[in-house]
């Protein structure tokens, strides 16, 4: 980098006839090429959209860390100014140096929040800005354009489902603990959807990863335990819980079709295993020797969907009601039935 431009090693390419070059790009210079000046724009005259500031915590947060193992993809920007590519050699004419002038204007197409992230993130390690992110840089050919390259990019970009990112995901305790309960219990072995949030009529699973993780992140709330133990805690804790579960033997022991389960009975619903992980949590804390003797009130549960009890607790109107009060009112009901059980007199 001189006095008067940026000078990045690069690689040539072209693109729909255009040229694009890819780059890497020390992290300290990211802050410094792009300022993100058109917020107070209408829409429809923005390249961008609004940055979300209550994102940047999260990502700041993720590189700090894990300073050893955080992965970003590629930033896309456009450079409005002089851009003039210096390849090494004849022999390899794709290969070099780009110099782009100072006073060149930089838009991030594409990794604005990841931009903003870095930024903080150098402030608080600044042993950080030494590292790269690779950048893929366009010629700016103007506001309609700079649109098109930002809907393009994003067109088909689809976001994770939880249990894909539960499977995949060995940082987060959390998804370590589902894993471990998936892999583990014996009903759930072979019967839990773990690419999908939604079971499809024709799948054999019973159960999805991200309802397994979202349960057990409840029946494990406020335990005071290292990881291997929680993992042993709720491995225990579902494996007894099956037993009082009858649709969920009659699968496992193949007397009865997951998809006729589903049909039928609401026992295998996300909406029933978060409230049989806050029922576990309060028995768990109040009985920690002997909460298993206190699930005999499942035993006394119809499951089936025509019972009266599920109107404004699973269904509402006859339809499924997966929100918060729903999912909270079924969870006290589930709670209540425990702790009744448990002989707690002010349950």
């Amino acid at each position: 980098m001189d006095s008067a431009s940026f000078i990045f090693p690069a690689v040539r390419g072209i693109q729909a006839g255009r040229e694009y070059f890819t780059s890497m790009v020390p992290l300290e210079i990211i802050p410094r090429i792009f300022q993100f000046t058109d917020e107070e724009l209408p829409p429809e005259v923005r390249s961008q959209r609004v940055l979300n500031r209550a994102r940047i915590p999260e990502i700041r947060d993720y590189i700090l860390n894990n300073p050893d193992s955080y992965v970003f993809s590629a930033l896309t920007v456009s450079v409005n100014g002089q851009l003039d590519f210096d390849p090494c050699n004849a022999d390899e004419p794709n290969i070099g140096h780009i110099r782009i002038a100072m006073n060149a204007q930089f838009l991030i197409n594409d990794g604005q929040h990841r931009q903003a992230a870095i930024a903080e993130a150098i402030k608080k390690n600044p042993l950080l800005k030494n590292e790269h992110i690779s950048v893929v840089f366009y010629r700016d050919e103007g506001l309609s354009r700079s649109q098109q390259i930002f809907s393009d990019l994003n067109r088909y970009a689809i976001r994770p489902t939880k249990s894909i990112n539960i499977l995949f995901n060995s940082r987060e305790e959390s998804s370590i603990i589902a894993r471990s309960v998936m892999e583990n219990v014996p009903v759930f072995i072979g019967l839990t959807e773990k690419e999908r949030t939604a079971i499809s009529n024709r799948s054999k699973a019973l159960f999805t990863l991200s309802a397994i993780c979202t349960a057990t992140d409840a029946l494990l709330h406020g335990m005071d335990l290292n990881l291997v133990e929680k993992q042993e805690l709720a491995i225990a804790f579902w494996t007894q819980v099956s037993m009082h579960m009858p649709q969920w033997q009659a699968v496992q022991y193949g007397s009865m079709k997951s998809s006729d389960v589903r049909k039928h009975y609401i026992s295998s619903f996300s909406i029933t295993l978060v409230a049989l992980g806050s029922g576990g949590n309060a028995i768990l804390h109040h009985f920690p020797s002997s909460w298993p003797e206190h699930l005999a009130a499942l035993d006394a549960i119809d499951w089936s969907k025509d019972n009266a009890v599920w109107e404004n607790l699973v269904f509402v109107n006859g339809r499924v009601a997966a929100n918060r009060a729903t999912q909270a009112a079924m969870s006290d009901y589930i709670r209540n039935l425990m702790m009744i059980e448990a002989g707690d007199p002010n349950a």
